[in-house]
């Protein structure tokens, strides 16, 4: 798809993240760290990287 959300797991909120956001390959369920940046229409994941 080129994008998808990820939820964190202390808040349980969850963020969208575009394919561009991603440093590693990561499938679903793998535990990941990323930061925040605001986007269009709040905040999105970036600097996605498995944990």
């Amino acid at each position: 798809k080129g994008f998808g959300f990820i939820k964190d797991a202390d808040s349980t909120k969850e963020y969208f993240v575009h394919s561009t956001g991603l440093i590693d390959r990561i499938k679903e369920d793998d535990e990941v760290t990323f930061d925040l940046q605001e986007g269009k229409k709040g905040l999105n994941a970036v600097n996605v990287k498995l944990a």
